[in-house]
Formats: structure tokens, sequence, C-alpha cells
């Protein structure tokens, strides 16, 4: 009952969010094409329900390159909005997080979840340890724990403790609690960007070849100084 009035609030939200934005999305879409070469969107594939994959939409906000041309493994981590990769109309709407409204569409065709662990790219299956895994066994979401705790600020491990404990917690009133914190993270324009040191491929190169650990996780977080926010649960 729990996940089928969970896929109704996200059929419900982004439809009507899809009607209510929809002259926000065209006008955002005629600056893209004005201002830079290439298409509207940045279509990708990432890792959805069960770590299946799927076709992620986004506005594009960088230089126009075909996404099968783009090697995740040695892509430069975007740590600026300065980055030269990033086009002028996509300063804008990465810093406002308008890019990922798109997702909307993927949300209601049921790849997505308005509140879930952000989808991954399927290269970053390869470095979750086993006891994340978990992560998979929920959509992804448009938002999720993890972003209203830092979102790209925090490293990737620290993403995936984030994960499991949305994936071990996850109720309506705490959905609810987290889509209210995304409003201020976005007001604020908080952990747009990370750090070279804090992701995926730094910690995939740190293995040295043996395969990820659930204790990787755990060392991490034991050097987390700061304690992270509680999410507040929403009112009904």
């Amino acid at each position: 009952m729990e996940n089928l009035a969970k896929r109704l609030f996200d059929i419900v939200s982004s439809a009507a969010a899809l009607i209510i934005l929809g002259p926000l999305l065209l006008a955002i879409a005629l600056w893209i094409k004005v201002d830079s070469r290439g298409p509207v969107f940045f279509m990708q594939q990432r890792a959805g329900l069960g770590g299946r994959p799927f076709r992620i939409v986004k506005f594009r906000t960088m230089i126009h390159r075909a996404s099968d041309e783009i090697d995740q493994h040695s892509e430069q981590v975007l740590s600026t909005g300065c980055d030269l990769r990033i086009t002028r109309t996509g300063q804008f709407i990465r810093a406002t997080s308008l890019d990922e409204l798109p997702q909307l569409i993927n949300i209601l065709k049921g790849d997505m979840s308005v509140v879930g662990p952000r989808p991954v790219l399927m290269e970053q299956k390869e470095v979750v340890p086993p006891g994340y895994m978990k992560r998979f066994s929920v959509r992804p979401g448009l938002t999720g724990l993890a972003q209203v705790r830092g979102r790209r600020s925090l490293g990737w491990l620290q993403q995936l403790a984030y994960d499991a404990e949305y994936v071990e917690n996850h109720h309506f009133l705490y959905d609810l609690g987290i889509i209210l914190q995304t409003i201020k993270v976005v007001l604020l324009g908080s952990g747009i960007y990370g750090g070279e040191g804090l992701n995926w491929r730094a910690y995939r190169d740190s293995l040295g070849g043996r395969p990820p650990l659930d204790e990787d996780v755990t060392a991490a977080l034991a050097c987390h100084e700061p304690e992270p926010e509680k999410v507040e649960e929403g009112h009904s």
C-alpha cells in the first residue's frame, strides 16, 4: 500500500508540475537553443530500480557532446561553475537546479520517483559496496536524503550511506520532509559542485583492484566530523 501511494503521488505531482511549469520549461528550452549549438536535452543512461538502465532527461548545460563520446571513467569532475565545458545558460540553470526539471518526465513514466537516491551512472555501480546495493531496491529520485545533507559536497561513500539510510527509513511523511528541505537547499544554491577528492572515480582508484567493501563506508563516515542535519518529517 505504501508503494502504491508513493507511485500515485509521483504521477499526480509530476503531471501537475509539468502542466504548471510548461511555460518555464519552454522558455528554458528556447534559451538553451539560442545560447549554444546542440540539442536542448541531455539524455544519459543511468541505473534505476533494481540497477536496470534507463535514460535520464535533463536540460543540457554543457557544450554538446554525445553521451557515448564521454568516457565516464576518466571525465574530469565539475568542481566550479567557471568550467569551460559549461555554457552560459548552463551556469544559471545549474545554479538554480532548473536543469533537473525534465526528470519530471522520467517520474511520470515510472523510471524515477520524486524522492529517492539520485540515479547513478551505470559505471558507478562498479564501486558500490555489497551492503549498499540496497539503494537500487527503490526508484531513484529527483531529490533525496543525500541532496538535503550536502549534495555534491558529500563524498561518494557518504552519499551511499545516506542512500541506504533513506531505503531503511522512508515513508510518506519522511519523503515530504525531504521535499520541504529540498526547497531550502535549492534556494540557497548549496552543494552544487563537489571537490576532486570526493568523487567516485577517486574511490575507485584508491581500491587498487580490490572490490569495494562495506567497511570503506564506515571508515569514511568516521572521518566526517560535522553532524548531519536531521530530516524533519512533514505534517499531514
